[in-house]
């Protein structure tokens, strides 16, 4: 099956063609938005929000002339003012961190955005479990508390290890906990809610939830007026680190696998439910026993594919898809925007430095760029950071795609890439 546009059930405002889009923090992959935006003749304001993500860099130098800049500085009638000053007729997040913000500025403005009955489902994942399953979509059984008793009492009453703990609002695999015991339940709770999330807020409180079995996959789209774009669809492979999940690579399913029709039907009603309408969307998903199951929606793109290197493989990307929208959303509106369609075999690999290691230098990455199948590299901490054993996303330096008409020599590679991780490769100073 082929992926697919749907109409939402609750008719939303059709937008018209936007010419200045306000990017609410434009950083990691949102740094290419800027660029994809201007490729479709739309200007950009960048808005720096109150709380963004510190892990992640915006990078717009190699740009002719930097969008202006706008900070919130939490008086949101403030920053609206100075959006309409800039003509701003779109506002969409960048990152995860700009999701309410953006939500927000939207609605202050009157432009195209979300639905706003229940904004805070598309952050906190307790609301947004409770939205979909009101909506009669499948989800996780879970509990949302500050009580590692509660949580105790729960996961007694659910009667299945392990169970999953993660904080309310955070990203990535931030504290993302799978726990066999109620002594690791208690030490959970307890570490969860004594610290912060990736956006330096406080973790008021936990998210228990049952663990699923299956596959795990993520689904790229993009909406516009309510109707809903398949830009692309990944398959996740994970290797835990200790009690975390911690992700090892990922790959695009062809769009005609079986298992894309499902995966599809079913995020597409999750995008209704939370009122997902002019955007793009990143939604994971797991294929159990009992059809998909939602793990989490974020509003807005993908958060680390680099959109050059998609398009190459698979014809198109998220960003461009969602520029095209925001310039041409009659195209949208008619299902016209590009579908993806995989051109040879593609892996994205996540670095995961087995040790603490030497200060990070590109020069160490040498016998990587060497790999037959290297196509790109992408490091995510400075150059001279001292490097932690990887355990989560934010402690890995980064990530590798390998890509080759030969699945067997990527694999190969995969393997060979790991070996070199093994056997040093962060391991003090390369020259």
């Amino acid at each position: 099956m082929t992926a697919q546009s749907s109409p939402a059930r609750t008719p939303a405002r059709a937008p018209g063609p936007a010419t200045r889009v306000a990017v609410v923090d434009a950083d990691g992959m949102g740094a290419f938005l800027p660029g994809a935006l201007a490729r479709e003749g739309v200007r950009s304001v960048l808005v720096r929000s109150d709380a963004p993500n510190p892990h992640l860099a915006t990078d717009l130098s190699g740009r002719s002339a930097r969008p202006p800049e706008v900070t919130h500085r939490g008086d949101l009638a403030a920053t609206a003012d100075a959006l309409r000053r800039y003509g701003v007729d779109r506002v969409v997040a960048g990152a995860e961190s700009g999701v309410l913000l953006a939500d927000a500025l939207s609605a202050e403005l009157g432009t195209p955005g979300h639905g706003m009955s229940r904004p805070a489902a598309r952050r906190d994942k307790y609301e947004m479990a409770c939205a979909v399953r009101e909506s009669g979509q499948s989800t996780a059984a879970c509990l949302a508390t500050d009580s590692a008793d509660e949580v105790i009492a729960w996961t007694r009453v659910h009667g299945r290890w392990p169970v999953v703990l993660k904080p309310l609002a955070s990203a990535g695999t931030d504290n993302v906990l799978f726990c066999r015991s109620e002594a690791e339940l208690r030490a959970g709770v307890a570490a969860i809610t004594a610290g912060r999330d990736r956006y330096g807020g406080r973790n008021l409180a936990v998210l228990v939830q049952e663990h699923l079995a299956g596959e795990e996959y993520f689904v790229n789209t993009v909406s516009s007026g309510g109707v809903h774009h398949v830009v692309e669809v990944w398959r996740y492979h994970k290797r835990p680190v200790g009690d975390r999940p911690m992700y090892d690579h990922e790959e695009p399913v062809p769009p005609d696998d079986p298992v894309v029709g499902v995966l599809t039907a079913y995020t597409l009603r999750v995008l209704d439910a939370l009122e997902i309408r002019n955007g793009a969307a990143h939604t994971e998903v797991i294929t159990t026993g009992r059809g998909p199951v939602l793990v989490e929606c974020a509003a807005r793109h993908g958060g680390s594919h680099t959109p050059s290197v998609v398009s190459r493989f698979l014809g198109t990307d998220q960003l461009a898809c969602l520029a095209r929208a925001v310039a041409h959303p009659e195209e949208a509106a008619r299902g016209r925007l590009p579908r993806y369609r995989p051109r040879a075999h593609l892996r994205y690999v996540t670095l995961r430095s087995p040790r603490a290691g030497g200060p990070l230098s590109a020069g160490r990455f040498a016998p990587v760029r060497a790999l037959g199948t290297f196509v790109d590299m992408a490091l995510t901490m400075p150059e001279g950071t001292v490097l932690p054993r990887t355990t989560d996303l934010a402690s890995s330096p980064g990530h590798v795609y390998l890509g080759s008409a030969d699945p067997v020599r990527v694999a190969a590679d995969h393997r060979r890439l790991r070996a070199l991780e093994r056997d040093g490769l962060y391991d003090g100073p390369r020259r």
